[in-house]
């Protein structure tokens, strides 16, 4: 399939010149600005997201919570790989070259994009990051999701996709990381509790602070003062103390 519909009478053609077009009257420092925020720019705030609210999980809410939240924000970046892999076939589908191969008078800020235009990796990383941040964390989540939207513009603004690319990756990164997230939980949180059990990894899911509060609360468990993540402890049998 060559291409999702390339006449210039298309709303999708009309909206790539007039957001494309914004590049042509920005000074040339804006546009290599947004040069960096669409290629690397954008992705390293959102590490940065994920990093910041998995340092707040760990220190607030109950044991519980934070396992679930930190097995949910290794979810995040997990389901954008996942949806890159989804997006392989789709591409090959779909075979719709970059709109400045088939539209003249773009104002094309990255070169050497070579492979297909829908959908847009960017926007399905982007979008794949935000909503896994989103089910953890609503404030930092609405704030990867603002990047995340920002990523699609940058994308367009630049020339190497459609709107239409952008509405794609949305939609797959989205799909990918709610849909999976059921199945990412149970694999992930028994992995995470299992960490949070270890003496040296345990900071990394619940931090010392929040640590000694479980324990003041709920009594000496198995993380020097805390009670197990999750997972409760186990009893002996009074048969056995009675023999």
């Amino acid at each position: 399939m060559a291409g999702l519909v390339l006449d210039g009478s298309n709303p999708d053609v009309s909206l790539l010149y007039d957001i494309n077009g914004l590049a042509k009257d920005a000074p040339s420092w804006f546009d290599r600005t947004m040069e960096f925020t669409g290629e690397y720019g954008i992705m390293i705030a959102l590490v940065l997201v994920v990093l910041c609210a998995w340092w707040s999980v760990r220190r607030s809410g109950s044991a519980e919570d934070a396992v679930t939240g930190v097995a949910g924000l290794l979810w995040a970046p997990l389901a954008a790989g996942v949806a890159l892999l989804v997006n392989i076939p789709i591409r090959g589908f779909v075979e719709r070259p970059r709109p400045f191969l088939d539209h003249k008078g773009l104002e094309v800020l990255v070169t050497g994009k070579t492979d297909y235009s829908f959908v847009s990796d960017h926007a399905t990383m982007a979008m794949a990051i935000g909503a896994g941040v989103f089910i953890v964390h609503r404030r930092f989540g609405l704030f990867a999701l603002g990047l995340a939207l920002l990523e699609g513009f940058t994308r367009v603004y630049l020339g190497v996709h459609y709107p239409t690319d952008v509405i794609g990756g949305f939609a797959l990164g989205t799909a990918v990381a709610l849909l999976l997230t059921p199945l990412a939980l149970a694999l992930l949180t028994p992995l995470v509790s299992a960490v949070a059990r270890t003496s040296r990894l345990a900071p990394l899911v619940r931090s010392k602070a929040a640590r000694e509060t479980d324990g003041g609360a709920a009594g000496t468990g198995a993380l020097g003062g805390t009670r197990p993540l999750g997972i409760p402890e186990q009893r002996p049998d009074d048969n056995n103390l009675a023999a």
